[in-house]
Order: structure tokens, then C-alpha cells, then sequence
């Protein structure tokens, strides 16, 4: 196939900062550009090519896209998602995948029915550090996992509503790199002040424990970003701010790791995920893959465990997970 035509739902600032500028230098071609708003829908037609829509399916009827990115609210996800891959077509989704597990579960569904690829942006499964970070984790078996811990820090957040809350619209990035690093979440018991801080205690279904943190007190001027990883046997993994790591290995240093630009606040695309991302997207299309590295029943599951840290919060209570099979 030769590069990709696809369309963007939403002219917004993620679409317009991160997604489109990145279409072409990922080898992709933009062939329409969909939103409520025309002038908006024109501005980023003009800047980075394609025709102008406000009216998705008409969109998708002329253009006939080998692929579509949704970045609009979570609300309208599931919606545009299901009615897109039900058209044969793959779908990028931007984080969260809807608004609710039970939605991502439908689109999942709808995708493997209609045999595409429909796959999440969760831009740190992307990125260099935690795909590092996976990597070294499969050289050792995850019952010999010990322990993974995450402080992650926001600006102050509106939590006016659950779309501009914390936990899903930030924390939502932790809660699937948990799940993605050590797996199924077995226990999950949670603290919170408000909707400004979250600390959350957890069980793997490989046996392994894990620790959140997740506050809106801090600044996105100033990134802080955290993680800790620990194996059987003196082999350890930390991780700052998406871009810098050390490893150590049966107690001795082995790998070390520190950029020589600070680029954890957006500089490089590859660093924060967002240009990786829209790449695995347009080789998954050229390839015909049906999967990528962030699948949307894997967002399910990263849903589910959203779910269960607010229920807990909330309630008191322990929560003892349980995924459905698509």
C-alpha cells in the first residue's frame, strides 16, 4: 500500500498540535477533516491538506479513508468508533476510549466482528522509556515480578465534570501503564482527598504489588513523573519523567540512560509517545494488522481498572477485578 489516506475527526488543540502535524512525517496522508465547527475544520485543512467536513459520514462516504483518527470527547467515542469499524475501517481513538468500560468493551467487540484494527492513543505505551521498560520486563518471568510503583503529577484540573476529572482524563495514562507493564489486575483498594489526589494500592493477577499516586497539586511546567520497577533477584528498573533510565541487574548497574536535551514536556513525538504512536497506526494499516501495541480491548481492561480506583475511592471498599472475554 502506499502511504495511508485517512481522516481526523476534531479540529481541536490535540488534534491540531499533536495528531495532524504528525500525519505526513509518519507516512500517512490526510484526506479529510471533520468537525461541528467549519472554521476550525478549515484552519487545519489549509495547514496539513485534506477537505473539509462537518458531517462524519458524509466524510467517510467521499473520501472512503484507509484509516480514521477520532480526537473529539470521550463522550462521542464509542459512538464514531462502532459506526466507523462497522464500515470495515480501522480507528485511532484518542484516550480515554469512551467514557465508561462497558463502551470500550462494545468498540473492542465491534472491531474484532468486523476483523479491524482499533486501538487507543495511550501514548506511553509508545514512548522510548516504557518501551524500554517492556522489553527489559520480558526477559524475566512475571511471576518473578516483586513490585511497581508510580507517583504521577498534573496541574490544577477543573473536575467539573468525570470527562475533565483527574482520574480520567490525566490519570487515566498511569492506570494503563500499570496495567501494561505488569499485566491483569487482580485487587485494587484506593484512597483519595477529593478529586485531587489519588493513592492507590494494588494486586496483580501474577502476584506482584503496586502503588499510584496521582495528584493535580503540581505543575506541567515542571513534569514529575516517577516509576520504580522490581524483579526477583536484585534486578531493578527506574524511570524519570518518560525519558531518562537506569537498570540494575543482580545488584550491579548494567544501563543508564539520560537524554541530552530535556524533552519530557513534548519536544520529540518519540519520547512522549504521540508521533509513535500515529506510526504504529499507519503500519498496522499498511500490514493489515488487526492489533496494535495498545489494542482497544487492552483498553478495556485499563478502563475497568479506572473504574474500580473511583469505585474504591468512593466507597471504601476493596474491589476484586474481573475482565470479560470479547
Amino acid at each position: 500500500m502506499s502511504d495511508p489516506r485517512v481522516c481526523v475527526i476534531g479540529a481541536g488543540n490535540l488534534a491540531t498540535r499533536r495528531i495532524l502535524p504528525y500525519i505526513g512525517s509518519a507516512g500517512g496522508q490526510v484526506a479529510g477533516v471533520c468537525d461541528l465547527d467549519r472554521e476550525r475544520a478549515a484552519r487545519n485543512a489549509r495547514r496539513f491538506g485534506g477537505r473539509v467536513y462537518t458531517d462524519v459520514e458524509a466524510m467517510l462516504d467521499a473520501e472512503t479513508p484507509d484509516g480514521v483518527l477520532i480526537c473529539i470527547g470521550p463522550g462521542e467515542h464509542a459512538k464514531f468508533a462502532r459506526q466507523i469499524v462497522r464500515r470495515g475501517v480501522p480507528v485511532y481513538v484518542e484516550k480515554p476510549p469512551a467514557a465508561t468500560a462497558a463502551e470500550t468493551l462494545e468498540i473492542a467487540r465491534a472491531a474484532r466482528h468486523a476483523g479491524v484494527l482499533c486501538m487507543t492513543a495511550f501514548k506511553k505505551r509508545h514512548n522510548v522509556a516504557y518501551g524500554r521498560a517492556k522489553e527489559w520486563l520480558a526477559g524475566f518471568k512475571p511471576g518473578d515480578y516483586y513490585a511497581l510503583s508510580m507517583d504521577y503529577g498534573a496541574s490544577p484540573y477543573p473536575n467539573t465534570s468525570v470527562e475533565r476529572s483527574l482520574l480520567l482524563d490525566f490519570g487515566i495514562h498511569a492506570i494503563d501503564l500499570m496495567h501494561y507493564l505488569f499485566g491483569d489486575v487482580s485487587e485494587v483498594f484506593a484512597f483519595s482527598k477529593g478529586s485531587n489526589a489519588y493513592a492507590v494500592s494494588l494486586r496483580f493477577a501474577n502476584g506482584a504489588v503496586g502503588s499510584l499516586n496521582i495528584t493535580d497539586g503540581r505543575s506541567f511546567h515542571v513534569p514529575t513523573e516517577e516509576v520504580e520497577i522490581t524483579v526477583r533477584g536484585g534486578n531493578f528498573m527506574t524511570v524519570h519523567n518518560s525519558s531518562e533510565w537506569r537498570i540494575s541487574e543482580q545488584e550491579r548497574p548494567v544501563e543508564w540512560r539520560e537524554p541530552s536535551t530535556f524533552v519530557s514536556t513534548g519536544e520529540s513525538g518519540n519520547e512522549t509517545g504521540h508521533f509513535a504512536e500515529i506510526v504504529d497506526f499507519l503500519s498496522a494499516i499498511r500490514e493489515g494488522r488487526r492489533t496494535s501495541r495498545s489494542d482497544m480491548y487492552e483498553s478495556y481492561k485499563s478502563m475497568a481498572l479506572y473504574e474500580a480506583i473511583r469505585h474504591s475511592a468512593g466507597t471504601g471498599e476493596r474491589v476484586r477485578m474481573f475482565y470479560e472475554t470479547l
